[in-house]
């Protein structure tokens, strides 16, 4: 999950861009910037360059054209955040803390502003349609799901009997949990600890894994 003009930039090249997909893109990039209630449907008509007719005719409702805006990002998550995060990172457990290293960048980039879409939504919707939950969930699995193949991917670097998926589920919690804090607190250091936390935990299993062995620390 991603946001900002680059972001939603990069799958813009992705499309061949109509009417209806410049107001999804100009949804969610007002949907990350001030936020799904914040924004109003005349906003994304002004930005987008586009008439009322047009924007009612693809999308009946605003909520219509959110559950596209969320769909967009389940289509996203390779060439918006996972390509540019992995780009020359192999080694997988790498690349599971150059995932969260890419949403430290986002952070610094916005003087701590950043927040993920995905979980702005989800906190700022207390009591989402069940269309809108099903999608937020959709897109949350998705995340998890590619950060539990680095799991599976790393093999017997990590404990045969850990649950990689509950694993990648932490994974997520502490991204989430590190970029609510820090946009709170406007610094660095709740995300910092998490992740380094994180690592420390992740580094543990490894030599686990190692004793388990018989392998040299």
């Amino acid at each position: 999950q991603c946001g900002g003009r680059a972001h939603v930039g990069q799958l813009r090249e992705e499309v061949v861009e109509t009417t209806r997909d410049r107001l999804v893109f100009t949804a969610m990039r007002l949907f990350g910037e001030k936020g799904y209630l914040s924004t109003s449907v005349a906003d994304i008509l002004r930005e987008a360059g586009a008439n009322s007719g047009s924007l009612y005719h693809a999308f009946p409702t605003k909520q219509d054209l959110l559950l596209a805006v969320l769909d967009m990002y389940r289509m996203g998550i390779e060439p918006m955040l996972l390509a540019p995060a992995w780009a020359g990172v192999d080694d997988p457990i790498e690349r599971v803390f150059a995932l969260l290293a890419a949403y430290r960048q986002r952070l610094v980039d916005t003087d701590c502003l950043y927040g993920c879409p995905i979980g702005s939504v989800a906190l700022e919707l207390h009591e989402p349609d069940p269309p809108v939950r099903e999608l937020l969930s959709v897109n949350f699995d998705g995340w998890v799901d590619h950060v539990e193949a680095c799991l599976v991917a790393a093999g017997e670097r990590l404990p045969a009997d850990l649950d990689r998926r509950k694993l990648a589920v932490f994974v997520l919690t502490t991204m989430e949990g590190g970029v609510m804090q820090s946009r709170t607190h406007r610094t660095l250091e709740a995300f910092d600890a998490s992740v380094e936390g994180l690592r420390d935990y992740v580094t543990r299993l490894e030599g686990a894994a190692r004793a388990h062995t018989g392998e040299d620390p």
